[in-house]
């Protein structure tokens, strides 16, 4: 069989095959078995040789004939024995009939009971396939299928369905201490169905390979349809009732024929369509499904169909894609109070990690970009704890789904609009199911895909992702010391900082939208603000002390989040309507306002870290109003200025009385050093502010000190006059250094009027 097929005689070729199946099937050596089927792949490769030699002999014989032609004119006419003596094979020789005769002895092979001689005869069987396939006709691409895989799947999957569960004991090696020693056998192949499934999943990666290498062959075939829908149902079949091996091998199939062909441009959309109906029914049919096994299965699912949207944006349209999010919004709400205990010990459960791997893999092509909105609002729903828009009547759906299933009918397509859903608006963040990690994780992915989106479609989605984003930042309160609210802040810093930066042009062309969508955004941001900043930063939230680090990092992210808040909001902002400027003004006055606002007693006790965010607060007020640091957006920051500079001087008068008073109240004793420290910076920040012209005239000083002061161009330091009369009671303070302070005031305030010394 190795070296003596050419020479053996034709009509013992075929005798030979069957002759080696006959030592394949013999149960007295596996070895031998073994052997058999490695003398069926040689023989193969001879056989194979002679069907592709076919053509080149055909065309040798033509031209033999054209030679006899010419010979028997001249009288050498050869006999017909002759011509078989020259190359007896040549006429004889039924390559096909050979082919086909170690096709059926490895069909029989592969129903061996025994596990080894079975696996290696379905190896050998799509070896065979995938490297002599180029060389088959058509009509024998069909024999193969029709007569020998198709057959051979059908009957292997019965054989394991029908097989016994019972486990079995290795085999017995002696004893010890008189009990039997037995060897051992791993718990994936300790039964008899086990063994089989190996077998089923050795087929799948076959007919994976066969996809990957010949699908646009296979499509020429004549009975391509039927074995087509053959094909798909058995696949579904392998997830929905095979073992966890044999359901990810038929995952593996699909996964491997799409990315091998989709790349190629071998995919029309009806195939796409139908990779989908399976992935989709098959999340449909198992949310309810509660195990390690299962959660794998739905786990490469999920990857399967993040896979698919990656390898075929280009033949999805819009009904496909919300498909998609159906699925992906059916998967969440599944795994919602599952009973495992992922969430307690830190980790994400599997189904969880799944969805959000193929999240950031479901961004929108130019071909969809109406579909952005959609998405962002579908993901915004599990900050907000809202139902989805996009989802309702899920009821109806989920009946209609099981109806179909327990009919065995084919599960209808969920229509636009539709989804499992069961969340209600009542639902909060904290209270959600899928748990605060599963929301962590999906905040920095919901922001990059929000990012990414084109400018028209963030200009609409922008109010509800800035409002997910303050419900997460609220979380604070209850939960000082997680991570959401920090990772929240973050990304809001990033999302409100590109926001403010984007020009009207780039939000198309109906101003109308795009200003009722700026209002409602700026109205969020402010409703952030005033929630989280007021709320939440540079207060004492929890009894129990944290660690440095942790300390460290948290009035970091505070300061962080309140550079971004005067420095790219307010200015940065172009369009923001007066009354949100005094709201976001308003919030840092708060802030502002709280070491001034401690009576006497209890001010000293005031931890370091909220005086000095209330200090950052102060000086970022004095920043806005100051006009050094105007930028080319003049107007706007103008605009932000004239609301800032009179509620900065009601503070700065509110601050400096409340020294003067605790002063006298105190006596001799001393003043607290928090209260001296923000009495300094008050003064000291503004002896540094310079005014604008638009500024100064936003000051609640007399008209014909506002005429005097533009007429001799000296507006810089207007604000100095609006607070002179409690410079004048600053003069006789007992603390050299605001004295010192209010000199420099006074002596800035006789410049700005043009006062001179007289001598």
């Amino acid at each position: 069989m190795n070296e003596g097929l050419a020479t053996i005689p034709v009509q013992c070729l075929d005798e030979c095959i069957l002759v080696t199946g006959a030592y394949g099937a013999q149960k007295t050596d596996i070895n031998i078995s073994l052997t058999a089927a490695g003398l069926l792949w040689t023989a193969t490769d001879f056989i194979v040789k002679g069907l592709s030699g076919r053509s080149v002999q055909k065309a040798n014989h033509l031209n033999e004939e054209v030679q006899l032609g010419v010979s028997t004119e001249e009288g050498d006419i050869p006999t017909s024995e002759e011509g078989v003596k020259r190359n007896p094979l040549q006429q004889l020789v039924d390559y096909n009939k050979l082919f086909f005769s170690v096709f059926s002895v490895l069909q029989k092979l592969g129903a061996d009971d025994r596990p080894e001689v079975r696996n290696s005869a379905v190896r050998t069987l799509f070896q065979t396939l995938c490297t002599h396939g180029q060389k088959l006709s058509l009509s024998m691409w069909e024999d193969c299928l029709w007569i020998y895989v198709f057959p051979m799947l059908e009957h292997v999957s019965h054989l394991a369905s029908t097989s016994s569960k019972d486990e079995w004991h290795g085999k017995e090696l002696g004893t010890r201490a008189g009990k039997a020693v037995h060897m051992l056998i791993h718990h994936s192949r300790n039964t008899a169905q086990k063994q089989w499934d190996e077998t089923i999943v050795l087929l799948l990666g076959g007919i994976a390979r066969l996809l990957r290498s010949f699908f646009p062959l296979l499509q020429q075939l004549s009975k391509f349809s039927s074995g087509w829908a053959i094909l798909l149902a058995f696949l579904k079949n392998s997830i929905l009732n095979g073992s966890k091996e044999v359901a990810l091998a038929a995952i593996n199939c699909l996964q491997t024929f799409v990315s091998s062909n989709c790349p190629k441009g071998n995919l029309e959309s009806s195939f796409v369509k139908s990779v989908l109906d399976i992935y989709e029914l098959v999340l449909q049919t198992s949310p309810n499904y509660k195990s390690d096994s299962a959660d794998k299965v739905k786990q490469e699912v999920l990857r399967g169909l993040g896979d698919l949207y990656v390898q075929a944006q280009s033949l999805f349209n819009d009904d496909m894609y919300l498909r998609l999010m159906a699925v992906m919004h059916l998967m969440i709400k599944s795994s919602m109070n599952s009973s495992d205990y992922d969430s307690e010990l830190g980790s994400i459960p599997a189904v969880q990690r799944g969805i959000l791997e193929i999240i950031p893999m479901l961004r929108p092509t130019t071909m969809l970009s109406s579909m952005w909105s959609p998405l962002l609002l579908e993901l915004l729903c599990y900050l907000n704890g809202e139902e989805s828009p996009l989802h309702r009547n899920s009821k109806e759906i989920r009946e209609q789904n099981s109806d179909a299933l327990a009919n065995g009918t084919k599960r209808s397509s969920v229509e636009q609009g539709h989804i499992n859903g069961t969340g209600t608006k009542g639902d909060t963040v904290v209270g959600c199911g899928w748990g605060i990690l599963f929301i962590e994780k999906l905040v920095p992915i919901m922001v990059n895909l929000f990012l990414e989106a084109p400018p028209n479609e963030r200009c609409s989605a922008s109010p509800q992702v800035i409002q997910g984003l303050g419900r997460c930042m609220n979380t604070r309160r209850d939960n000082p010391r997680g991570t959401l609210w920090r990772v929240s802040a973050e990304c809001f810093n990033r999302v409100v900082t590109d926001e403010v930066r984007q020009e009207n042009a780039e939000c198309g062309s109906d101003m109308n939208s795009y200003r009722l969508s700026r209002a409602r955004f700026w109205k969020e941001v402010a409703d952030v603000y005033e929630t989280f900043l007021v709320g939440s930063c540079g207060r004492v939230l929890s009894s129990d002390v944290p660690s440095a680090d942790s300390a460290t990092a948290d009035e970091s992210l505070e300061m962080t989040v309140l550079t971004v808040f005067g420095d790219s909001v307010l200015k940065l902002q172009k369009e923001a309507p007066v009354e949100v400027l005094q709201r976001l003004v308003n919030c840092l006055d708060r802030c502002a306002s709280r070491t001034g606002s401690l009576p006497i007693q209890t001010v000293g006790l005031l931890p370091l870290h909220c005086s000095r965010f209330s200090l950052g607060c102060l000086q970022m007020m004095f920043s806005l109003c100051s006009c050094i640091l105007k930028t080319s957006s003049y107007p706007a920051v103008s605009e932000t200025s004239k609301v800032s500079i009179s509620i900065l001087t009601k503070r700065c008068e509110v601050i400096l009385g409340q020294f003067l008073a605790d002063e006298n109240d105190l006596g001799d004793r001393p003043l607290p050093s928090v209260r001296i420290e923000e009495t300094v910076c008050v003064l000291q920040e503004l002896a540094r502010l310079i005014l604008d012209i638009e500024t100064a005239n936003a000051l609640n000083i007399p008209l014909y000190l506002k005429d005097a002061l533009r007429e001799n161009q000296s507006h810089g330091r207007a604000h100095l006059l609006s607070l002179l009369p409690t410079f004048s009671e600053l003069v006789v303070s007992r603390e050299p250094r605001v004295r010192e302070l209010v000199q420099v005031l006074l002596r800035l305030i006789s410049s700005e009027l043009g006062l001179q010394r007289l001598t």
